[in-house]
């Protein structure tokens, strides 16, 4: 049992990507509510850094370089340093669970894996592949005797960011433009639903919806996002808008303000859940069970009649048949179910 009298520090660790960290702040009004008075770091590495930075639950960020030499052993000296008194590694693989047990905190939780186990005295569930991804953090909290209610993603708007939105939006839409947005970015390059299919779904919703499709890309996306638009039919071109370079915290204000989204499971599917973006997700090779976006104004498809689906697969062997396979209709369906209460009558 964790006595809040003596709580005055707290560690989160949560490296990965930008999706998995969004998903983690869950956590930080929950910790907030049971140790109102504690300053709560959070270690994690650098792309995740704009998802934290404005958060008023998070006191300071600490960074895992992977790639630095020696990061781990900087990395342990720094957390040794900071005296925490509770650690709580939602992580856990083997570099953070030795770098929790270094810290020489009273509290150390962690999921008890095998081989990582000996790192903590305090545990998450034990079961893998029964929740969600978010809802997993909450019950890691309530495994640890910690309040668990409040069930609300977290990202923070820099009012430079929310300025760049809606000076591009002013320029770009009429105040009555539905616009929907579409992401093709994806950790993984399974992940990723050809252009050739996000150029016929924007398609269908420009026809059905007289939508205006706003493509979001990030460094890695530019490509497959100026295949999108090039895919598109000359006479629906005009209904089609590349969006400009942004920083993460731009292309998240972006998001805030279209009117849904479309998108592959990504860090930018899970900024729309938290940014309270009408989502929908698009499914193949990992679970929507898991992983897909969160919340009440979300959704997600994918081909269950697929012997294939959910492979887990990083690289695809028979050319993404669940994404070229999935109707088209049943996406827009799906879409039409998510988003009904939302459009102009």
């Amino acid at each position: 049992m964790i006595k809040e009298s003596g709580i005055n520090k707290i560690l989160i660790i949560k490296l990965k990507g930008i999706g998995d960290v969004v998903l983690s702040t869950i956590v930080l009004k929950n910790l907030k509510t049971d140790f109102p008075e504690a300053a709560i770091d959070f270690l994690t590495e650098p792309p995740s850094v704009p998802v934290l930075e404005g958060l008023p639950q998070i006191n300071k960020i600490l960074l895992f370089r992977k790639k630095e030499k020696l990061s781990g052993f900087k990395t342990i000296l720094e957390v040794m340093k900071n005296r925490y008194d509770l650690i709580i590694d939602f992580y856990s693989n083997p570099r953070t669970a030795l770098i929790t047990l270094l810290s020489l905190a009273k509290y150390r939780a962690g999921f008890p894996y095998r081989g990582r186990k000996y790192a903590y005295n305090l545990f998450g569930p034990s079961e893998r592949g029964v929740h969600h991804s978010a809802d997993l953090h909450l019950e890691f909290l309530k495994s640890i005797q910690i309040y668990a209610q409040e069930k609300e993603l977290l990202f923070p708007l820099s009012q430079e960011s929310k300025k760049f939105a809606v000076d591009y939006f002013n320029h770009t839409f009429s105040p009555d433009d539905f616009v929907v947005a579409i992401s093709p970015s994806g950790g993984w390059e399974s992940k990723k639903c050809p252009p050739e299919v996000f150029s016929q779904i924007a398609e269908k919703l420009i026809w059905k919806f007289r939508a205006k499709i706003l493509i979001i890309w990030g460094p890695e996306d530019y490509d497959e996002a100026v295949k999108i638009k090039d895919g598109i039919a000359e006479n629906l071109i005009s209904s089609v808008f590349l969006a400009p370079r942004t920083t993460v915290l731009q292309s998240a204000a972006i998001i805030s303000l279209c009117s849904a989204m479309i998108s592959n499971d990504s860090g930018p599917m899970h900024i729309a859940s938290a940014l309270k973006t009408p989502v929908l997700g698009l499914f193949g090779p990992t679970s929507p069970f898991m992983h897909g976006p969160y919340g009440s104004a979300s959704g997600w498809v994918r081909h269950d009649q697929l012997d294939c689906i959910e492979c887990n697969l990083l690289t695809c062997p028979i050319n993404k048949k669940c994404f070229y396979d999935l109707p088209i209709l049943k996406i827009i369906d799906k879409f039409e179910l998510l988003i009904k209460e939302i459009i102009p009558k």
